[in-house]
């Protein structure tokens, strides 16, 4: 389903299926210009009378609009927060209408390097622009209004999704009633930096890459992208978690201390291998590329007085959510928000071995926190 751009009218698709609204060019931050932009999102719940009880959700990196559902043949993978959106459950479709667009530059819908460009109907490829994470805000900004939604009771997101959740503050604090931001920090750490730049080095390095234009040769810089996956993955789970599944034990039928080094694995590198190809059957390289990227650029700061500044300034009701062993966006990150935002909820520590995907794994802390977050609020308009 298409949606056209009206703003004085809500059309939204069938509960749980993908829609798309043309919200045409789009300038980013640094001043390109993206054609002829078409924004994927999915929908659970009825929107009320005035279209007040919006809720938006912000997926991480590798994420899509398929927030909860099965998987099929257009979505290879389960809802990335099945369970928790449903009739009673924490986002409760009985009183909200939730919505979750894919990211611009993602490869699930939205405009990003695998699409057609509009000049000649070549993908994008290197022609595809770098974008900050402001541009995705400004991008859903677009899509929203286009739909004729003119305000959200809530937005949510972690990791990528919780930088976009906390620019959303800064960027339309009179478009937002409250924000969940869960597993993110202020700016990018020059640790971060370092990281994500390296997982992109993998990738362009990788001779299938063909500088970003590659999607016309039949092959993918799947081997670049397998090795940016493991070094990401390894950032997103727990050193505990990860010892305790597979300790220094050898693969099945392997032995990694033969007396020359051979291919054989420990059980760590199987489990690393299989999400390197569970990640290259269902996302681009290029829009990895392009998404790491706009995590780099991660800083609320930007050309606000710094990010203290920044932070005081906000006035929407925020709370804060982070896991005590993230590496990637440790919890010292989620105390310096909750200590300088302007207008702070609350501070919710999860704890888990998991690591930075416990936002996503720990069902029943992060259920209770998004209960917290919305509950004790007046009574909303009736579905229309």
């Amino acid at each position: 389903m298409t949606v056209e751009s009206a703003p004085h009218s809500v059309s939204l698709p069938p509960e749980g299926e993908p829609g798309h609204v043309r919200i045409g060019d789009v300038t980013t931050e640094a001043g390109a210009v993206i054609k002829d932009v078409t924004v994927e999102f999915e929908r659970w719940g009825r929107l009320n009378a005035d279209a007040s009880n919006v809720i938006v959700l912000e997926h991480a990196l590798t994420g899509d609009a398929h927030a909860s559902g099965p998987a099929d043949i257009d979505r290879p993978t389960a809802g990335w927060w099945n369970g928790m959106i449903g009739s009673a459950r924490a986002l409760d479709t009985d009183k909200y209408c939730i919505i979750c667009t894919n990211v611009i530059g993602g490869c699930r819908g939205t405009t990003g390097p695998s699409s057609p460009h509009p000049d000649d109907g070549s993908p994008w490829g290197s022609r595809f622009p770098a974008i900050s994470v402001r541009d995705t805000v400004t991008v859903e900004h677009m899509a929203l209004k286009a739909l004729g939604i003119t305000h959200v009771h809530a937005v949510i997101g972690g990791s990528l999704g919780g930088a976009r959740s906390l620019e959303w503050t800064l960027m339309h604090p009179d478009f937002v009633g409250k924000a969940l931001v869960m597993c993110v920090g202020a700016r990018a750490s020059a640790w971060q930096i370092g990281m994500q730049s390296a997982q992109i080095q993998f990738i362009e390095s990788d001779p299938d890459w063909h500088g970003g234009d590659y999607y016309e040769k039949g092959v993918a810089p799947d081997r670049g992208l397998g090795f940016a996956r493991r070094i990401a993955h390894l950032t997103y789970r727990g050193e505990l978690e990860l010892d305790d599944r597979f300790g220094a034990t050898a693969q099945p039928g392997e032995n990694p201390l033969s007396p020359m080094r051979t291919a054989d694995r420990f059980q760590v590198e199987s489990y690393l291998d299989h999400q390197a190809e569970k990640l290259a059957q269902r996302f681009d390289a290029g829009s990895y590329v392009v998404l790491t990227d706009t995590l780099n650029r991660h800083d609320i700061g930007r050309g606000r007085g710094g990010m203290n500044e920044a932070l005081h300034s906000s006035k929407v009701p925020t709370m804060v959510a982070g896991v005590d062993t993230d590496i990637l966006y440790p919890f010292h990150q989620q105390e310096h928000l909750a200590r300088n935002l302007g207008n702070c909820l609350g501070l919710e520590r999860i704890e888990s071995a998991v690591g930075h995907d416990g936002f996503l794994t720990e069902f029943e802390r992060v259920d209770g926190i998004v209960r917290k977050f919305l509950k004790e609020e007046p009574e909303l308009p009736q579905s229309a």
